[in-house]
């Protein structure tokens, strides 16, 4: 078993208050979610309105398949939400031994 994880900071640059931010923040986890069945939440920056930090997880039997699904999700996010700018993302797979 391997688990997947992600970090993901964006920038919403036009945003103009916390109401606006968590629109666009809460849209984006949902619809990460339902496409690629990934865990997702707002981690970071949650009081900040121009800037957001949102953790993935993703459990796979393989190595590569568990860090393709955590990047096409962030690929998902920085094309479907041109308000957003992506500024940092990394991913890190953790091998878990199962006895």
């Amino acid at each position: 078993m391997n688990i997947a994880v992600s970090q993901i900071t964006l920038r919403l640059p036009e945003n103009q208050s916390l109401k606006g931010k968590r629109q666009v923040v809460q849209s984006a986890i949902a619809r990460v979610q339902n496409r690629f069945h990934v865990a997702a939440a707002e981690v970071d920056n949650i009081d900040r309105w121009q800037l957001s930090t949102i953790g993935l997880a993703y459990v796979s039997n393989r190595v590569d398949h568990a860090r393709a699904t955590l990047d096409a999700a962030i690929n998902f996010i920085a094309q479907n939400y041109p308000e957003v700018e992506l500024l940092d993302a990394t991913t890190e797979v953790f091998p878990f031994p199962v006895d």
